[in-house]
């Protein structure tokens, strides 16, 4: 009787709970979005905004002087030109790496793919120290690039090396072989199918590890302030400068250099999201 009397409760009580796990999903959201955005904020928005509001303090007029002093403009030239190079290099050069370890079988495979990941792994200080003592005034190579801008190149190379490759790779092992398979059966060339079945299903990755590489070399300080030989004019890059900057107890000048390469991450970074929106779209 105790049985019969409690069945016509069961449907209520599982009406309430279909009720209230809902409300605890979007508890737990609220909690975990909440938790997300407040340790975002501490760490990169609220450090940023202060970067941006010091570097504006003093006003618009300040902020465009601090900028086009001939040091600065001359630092900031030097950093964007050779992280454009780097980027470019890493396109083609991450590119071509990504598809021998993929692609390819040969002796050493296993080490050489664990060496690409090195400069994730080394202070960029003990980078540039290694490429100092390596293409320095006394290299064993040889070879002199200390305090020249093909120095702050090698350097910046170094430092992005795994970026093309580490983005482009799992796009080349996800990629169904079958399609080239097929198109090779229908008489395609290995140009061909590169150029019309493989090139644009890598595209997206391309473009995405070349942008990380771009951002990153602006940002480089430590594989560069020692082969660079900090040279106004000639060699100074910008984190150097910014660095010099706080040095001569210049805080605003070095806010508003760093505010430019701010800006200049985040338009990269809105035109890398805005291309893999588009290949999404697309693909």
């Amino acid at each position: 009787m105790t049985d019969l009397a409690e069945r016509p409760a069961a449907p209520a009580v599982a009406e309430a709970t279909r009720r209230r796990w809902p409300a605890t999903r979007r508890g737990s959201t609220y909690l975990g979005l909440g938790s997300a955005m407040l340790y975002l904020s501490l760490i990169v928005l609220i450090p940023l905004a202060a970067v941006v509001w010091r570097s504006t303090g003093q006003g618009p007029g300040y902020f465009w002087d601090a900028v086009t002093t001939p040091d600065a403009w001359a630092a900031l030239k030097l950093t964007l030109g050779a992280s454009a190079i780097v980027a470019l290099v890493n396109l083609v050069m991450g590119t071509i790496i990504a598809w021998v370890l993929v692609r390819d079988d040969f002796p050493g495979k296993a080490v050489v793919d664990t060496l690409i990941d090195l400069p994730f792994a080394l202070p960029t200080i003990v980078a540039g120290l290694v490429l100092l003592e390596l293409y320095g005034p006394r290299s064993p190579l040889g070879v002199d690039l200390a305090y020249s801008r093909i120095g702050v190149v090698v350097a910046l190379l170094f430092v992005t090396l795994p970026f093309v490759i580490r983005t482009v790779q799992p796009v080349l092992l996800e990629l169904d072989r079958d399609m080239e398979q097929a198109a090779a059966s229908l008489g395609a060339g290995p140009a061909y199918t590169f150029r019309r079945i493989i090139l644009p299903n890598l595209i997206p990755a391309m473009v995405s590890g070349t942008a990380l590489a771009f951002t990153r070399s602006i940002a480089e300080f430590g594989s560069t302030v020692l082969i660079s030989g900090n040279l106004p004019f000639k060699t100074q890059v910008a984190a150097v400068h910014i660095f010099g900057q706080i040095e001569s107890d210049n805080p605003v000048g070095a806010a508003a250099v760093s505010t430019v390469l701010l800006v200049v991450a985040l338009v990269v970074l809105v035109l890398l999201d805005v291309v893999q929106r588009w290949a999404a779209r697309h693909g």
